[in-house]
């Protein structure tokens, strides 16, 4: 189990939860990631969403290669990256000293997600993910 890369002191980065109201095509995702990128203070996104296989696991066609349409290779800031969800909400943890900072970054978030998700979202700022050990970890 790889341990984290980076220190955070004791303090937990905040998060800022990004629900969409529909299940986003790539090619939102993609346009959401790309306004995104430019960002200050961005430390890292997490996706999550309806998983799509690259195989098909039941069914008459069980085994043969998964041709589902949303499944593929977006670029995001010149970078290729494998779309293997439909993306239904986007955890974007931010490296923050303040909340004016902090309040300065989830308002770019919040116009491009305006820009880019027509059909609605929810934006929620917290702690959403992991990040420091639990009891769960040394079972």
């Amino acid at each position: 189990m790889s341990e984290p890369t980076v220190e955070y002191a004791g303090i937990p980065l905040p998060e800022v939860e990004v629900f969409s109201h529909v299940l986003l095509s790539a090619d939102t995702t993609e346009k959401v990631l790309n306004a995104l990128d430019p960002i200050d203070h961005i430390r890292q996104i997490n996706m999550t969403g309806e998983s799509i296989s690259k195989v098909l696991g039941s069914g008459p066609g069980k085994g043969l290669p998964n041709n589902h349409s949303e499944r593929k290779v977006i670029m995001v800031g010149g970078r290729e990256v494998e779309l293997k969800y439909q993306v239904g909400a986007f955890y974007i943890e931010l490296d923050v000293e303040n909340e004016e900072m902090l309040e300065e970054a989830v308002e770019k978030i919040r116009a491009a997600c305006e820009a880019n998700m027509p059909r609605g979202f929810d934006i929620t700022v917290g702690r959403y993910s992991k990040y420091r050990k639990t009891l769960r970890d040394y079972k």
